[in-house]
């Protein structure tokens, strides 16, 4: 039996029946929480955890699980459980993505989503093997880039279809790219080379894909222009899928956050910024205002046929708080109106898509399964593809969205 649950009101007691949530000292202690009770869940399916039989968006669900739930333990750090799923989950794609030439280049760039905690882990105190497997899974994903096939204009391609870049790559390629660097350069050098072409990916994808009218971006851009959905000028592919430009902004927000911790980054901080500042205000002007959160395919909104999405509104709402909440959309006015629509998005997607199960875990509905560029591209083709529950790619956005609603309601708490 399956209910839509709502807001989780304050005190409710977890149903026993499953020993994840039965026995985890660490959720008894916010049985309350949104974002630890939907993590508890993805525990209990074994979610994030490569196995080689998913197909090539296993990568991208491992990674989006370890980001997930290290924004969860950055808010309550010491969650045994979390972190030892990060753990699991990273070694679990250790075999896949180890060597850059026989296998990591097998994946979409989505592969690199798993650098940032095989960065954070080749980097502790662990045994020999362990730090060295870590580091040759990391050094593998850090080549991997530099072998990545590349466009005319020096655009990496997504995945294996000649001269296509997508918006979505960017999530798991700038942070890592970013974080990599700042990271391995000590306090007197910087390599400026690594970070131009991070910047220079990113600007590709804005000048290709930016809809001017919306001022939202289309999925991605076909450099050749050979692609049936191609425009004749720009290369670009004809619709805004919400969950591509839900990466994209992800992207930008994430890679500003590294960003501001080193010095003499400045050079790439304020163009990200202006992007992620312009973007912001695009995507809160296109936030359905019945519902209050996203549609599957932006540029036709109220089309027969279309629908709210559930990931790319949680992708958008992580993105607009936690915007806010670093400072990035200004102390006035912008900053206020984005969390409003964000908060009240949230409210939505608990409401309408979090999913009580009989056994006590939390599902996730309305998740579109997979939308691609190799395809017709045309709205009929968006709308058409099937919705698949307790996508990790929807669950983990939700996640993140609630560890930012959660970090904002402390905050009002202490005020």
């Amino acid at each position: 039996m399956r209910v839509f649950i709502g807001r989780l009101a304050v005190g409710v007691v977890l149903v026993t029946a499953h020993p994840i949530l039965a026995a985890g000292a660490v959720f008894a202690r916010n049985v309350t929480k949104n974002s630890i009770y939907m993590a508890s869940s993805l525990i209990a399916r074994n979610d994030g955890i490569m196995t080689g039989e998913g197909g090539s968006s296993e990568p991208l669900q491992a990674g989006f699980t370890q980001k997930a739930f290290t924004a969860l333990l950055d808010l309550y750090p010491g969650n045994d459980e979390v972190r030892e799923h990060i753990s699991a989950s990273v070694d679990s794609v250790l075999p896949y993505l180890s060597n850059a030439t026989e296998n990591a280049l097998s994946y979409p760039l989505d592969r690199l989503s798993n650098g940032n905690a095989m960065l954070s882990f080749s980097q502790q105190p662990l045994a020999n093997a362990q730090t060295s497997a870590y580091t040759s899974g990391l050094e593998a994903l850090r080549l991997s880039i530099d072998l990545n096939r590349r466009n005319q204009e020096d655009g990496l391609w997504y995945y294996t279809y000649p001269y296509w870049s997508y918006l979505d790559g960017m999530y798991s390629l700038a942070p890592f790219y970013t974080l990599y660097t700042v990271t391995q350069n000590n306090a007197t050098t910087l390599n400026e080379t690594a970070l131009d072409d991070m910047a220079h990916q990113i600007n590709l994808l804005w000048d290709h894909c930016l809809d001017e009218n919306s001022g939202l971006l289309v999925h991605g851009y076909d450099a050749s222009g050979t692609a049936v959905w191609a425009d004749p000028v720009t290369g670009a592919s004809p619709h805004v899928w919400s969950r591509s430009l839900g990466w994209y902004f992800m992207a930008l927000v994430d890679t500003l956050e590294v960003l501001q911790d080193h010095r003499r980054t400045k050079q790439y901080r304020e163009p990200l910024l202006h992007k992620f500042r312009s973007l912001a205000t695009a995507v809160t002007q296109a936030v359905d205002p019945d519902t209050g959160a996203w549609w599957q395919v932006l540029d036709q909104a109220g089309r027969e046929g279309n629908y709210i999405e559930s990931s790319g509104s949680a992708m958008f709402t992580y993105a607009l708080l936690k915007g806010a909440r670093l400072g990035y959309l200004g102390p006035g006015n912008m900053s206020t109106a984005s969390t409003q629509v964000a908060k009240r998005a949230h409210d939505y997607l608990t409401d309408n898509f979090v999913v009580r199960e009989a056994n006590g875990t939390l599902g996730y509905n309305g998740t579109v399964a997979v939308c691609s560029l190799n395809s017709t591209a045309s709205y009929e083709y968006y709308i058409s593809q099937p919705i698949k529950y307790n996508s990790v790619l929807g669950s983990a956005a939700y996640i993140l969205a609630s560890v930012e609603i959660e970090s904002l309601q402390d905050k009002c708490a202490e005020a």
